[in-house]
């Protein structure tokens, strides 16, 4: 069934580069005299739809000759039509990997029309071979490629292939693993996708055919080859084989390799000197460990490196980023000694003296910060408050120091404040670990971005969404950014942008931006795009993203005045693993005020009127959250 509607709420999509100050937007409702065209934005030639159910079509009727509305259908239903030319089609796709459509637009009653065939590819799907008992999906061998583990430690085996079949992995030296039914995997695979909102309840019946397995980890395939161990599947007197992918090599950790992390390994100099650790191999960021971070090597998947943090914990990292020491030197570990703080006009830090440079992770909680050290052992026997000397004596932003030993190679040292964390930043000095506290700034409850130094960056380029018509999301953030700036300044803030034109910028030379100009808070603007297979008219709203605890009330601020001055569906805020709001020096929020993709909601990205409004959102959220903090005793 195919799917249209007319989006009533104004919401911005995702645009980018806005014009420089003084220059205006194009207008999208400027009559055009051409002849009657369709053009289709999305998908666009080089596109791939990734869902097999329902996608959605957008792009803009363009020319004609009278003032008369215009008309649009695809394969016979009518689609509405904004005045710019806007439109927006939610379709059913078609079983295959090829989808076409029928687009036909007539301008009122003339005779002025256009015609489009419309075709898109669709990503393939396994299908069995007709007539066949016993089948293998050979597109879900998980795990695939090459695996280095410690002897015996392990490999959970996932596949998909005929139900009711008995399946076994037969091993190159005579053995069989079997593997069996996965009687918990949902029909709906996946997480529950945020901000997305369901029409159709999930369902949790088992997926027919899921299989799972268990595999000690050994040599396979150590004679070179890369598919030594064979799938055999089994159905009545019905069999199907095939190799999998996969070799595995042994970690052997009684001399264990031991590494030293640097994420710029090309020495290029516009990185940010760290290295994401995940819990899960290409998962989300859980640590940040400073080039130079020593720990030992105990495992591979193809691209990431599994480090040994201590004997409970374990992080991946990039391969591109591991460099090996030479064979013999010893894993990092040791004491631990006592502690001391220093204080500064705009922070306090934190002196921990290793013996190595130990992976660390710090945890913020409202008002403390607690810093775990890998791999060491506490012989804090001083915790020093003050500065050498006691020339200042103890500073009023801690209240108090702790240090713990939860594990034999674990130690933690607990920073409590009297304040709010407001920001910090960690590095090595030499093997010591310099822990900076940021002291929160003066704030007038009266007039809080009084004085206030805020960032705003114009999300993209590179990359960014584009609307029906054809706006780009960062020449649209770029005209709501102008507009913000002017805003902030009347009301006394010291405000910058990451970029002023449509140069591409990477991430971290944005963030590195902020924090060179000492922000107090950082708002990264954009506007939003769906992925394939979600539906537009029921998903459209403002969503604000957070990463750092201490930016939760600065998001929950600005989702409410982006809500109340769009007066869309309010999608919340959410926790979200993107670089422009993990910079731990200040609170940061990275905004998705509209939807770009809608028609309606391009068309005010596109306006001033909803610039002004995206602006006013932006700022009004800023000072209410400084407001709020102001009030803090």
């Amino acid at each position: 069934m195919l799917l249209v509607s007319v989006v009533t709420g104004c919401a911005v999509p995702r645009s980018g580069t806005a014009p420089v100050s003084g220059r205006a937007l194009p207008s999208p409702t400027a009559p055009a005299r051409d002849s009657l065209h369709i053009a289709v934005v999305y998908p666009a030639v080089t596109d791939v739809i990734q869902s097999h159910d329902s996608a959605f079509l957008f792009g803009a009727v363009r020319g004609g000759r009278g003032v008369e509305p215009t008309t649009l259908t695809v394969d016979g239903h009518a689609v509405p039509v904004l005045p710019n030319g806007g439109w927006i089609a939610w379709l059913p796709v078609p079983d295959d990997t090829v989808a076409q459509f029928r687009l036909v637009a007539r301008q009122g009653g003339s005779s002025d029309s256009a015609v489009t065939l419309f075709t898109a590819r669709v990503a393939p799907q396994f299908r069995p071979a007709p007539g066949r008992a016993a089948w293998i999906d050979t597109t879900s061998f998980t795990p695939a490629g090459t695996l280095a583990l410690p002897l015996e430690e392990g490999i959970p085996l996932s596949v998909h292939a005929s139900p009711g079949a008995t399946v076994r992995l037969l091993l190159p030296w005579g053995s069989s693993v079997p593997l069996v039914p996965d009687t918990l995997a949902p029909e709906l695979p996946g997480a529950v996708r945020a901000f997305v909102i369901d029409t159709a309840p999930r369902r949790h019946v088992p997926v027919a055919g899921r299989y799972v397995g268990w595999l000690p980890a050994a040599a396979l395939c150590a004679d070179g080859r890369t598919a030594c161990a064979t799938l055999v599947v089994t159905v009545g007197g019905d069999t199907a084989m095939a190799r999998w992918p996969l070799d595995v090599h042994v970690v052997d950790m009684t001399f264990p390799t031991v590494v030293v992390l640097d994420d710029d390994t090309a020495h290029t100099g516009t990185t940010d000197s760290l290295s994401a650790g995940r819990a899960v191999p290409h998962g989300t960021y859980n640590w940040f460990f400073p080039t130079g971070t020593v720990a030992v090597e105990s495992g591979r998947w193809n691209d990431q490196v599994r480090l040994r943090l201590s004997r409970a914990t374990v992080a991946w990292v990039n391969e591109a980023e591991v460099v090996p020491l030479p064979p013999g030197t010893p894993p990092p570990g040791g004491v631990v000694s006592s502690v001391r703080l220093a204080s500064g006009p705009k922070s306090v830090t934190l002196r921990v003296p290793l013996p190595a440079r130990l992976p660390y992770q710090i945890t913020e909680r409202e008002r403390s910060l607690t810093v775990r050290l890998y791999g060491g052992a506490s012989d804090i026997n001083w915790m020093q408050y003050g500065e050498s000397g006691g020339a200042t004596g103890t500073d009023p932003l801690v209240t108090r120091m702790t240090y713990a030993q939860p594990a034999g190679d674990e130690v933690t040292i607990t920073l409590e404040l009297a304040r709010r964390v407001w920001g910090y930043r960690a590095r090595f000095d030499g093997r010591d670990l310099l822990l900076e506290v940021r002291r929160p700034p003066p704030l007038d409850r009266e007039h809080p971005l009084r004085g206030r130094t805020v960032v705003l960056d114009p999300g993209h380029p590179p990359l960014g969404a584009r609307g029906p018509t054809g706006l780009w999301e960062p020449v649209a953030t770029l005209a709501v950014a102008f507009k913000a700036k002017t805003l902030l300044e009347r009301a006394g803030a010291i405000v910058f942008l990451t970029r002023t034109d449509s140069t591409s910028i990477e991430l971290y030379p944005r963030t590195h931006f902020a924090e060179l100009r000492d922000a107090d808070v950082l708002v990264s603007i954009h506007a939003n795009a769906l992925p394939d297979g979600v539906n537009p008219f029921t998903n459209g709203g403002t969503s604000v993203y957070y990463f750092q605890p201490r930016s939760t009330r600065l998001a929950r601020e600005l989702d409410r005045a982006l809500v109340t001055e769009f007066r869309v569906r309010d999608l919340g805020i959410g926790r979200g693993d993107y670089a422009l709001v993990r910079p731990t020096w200040m609170p940061a929020a990275l905004t998705e005020g509209l939807f770009i993709m809608l028609p309606e909601q391009e068309a005010v990205l596109a306006s001033e009127d909803g610039q002004w409004r995206y602006a006013r959102g932006v700022v009004r959220g800023i000072e209410n959250f400084l407001r709020e903090r102001a009030r803090e005793p």
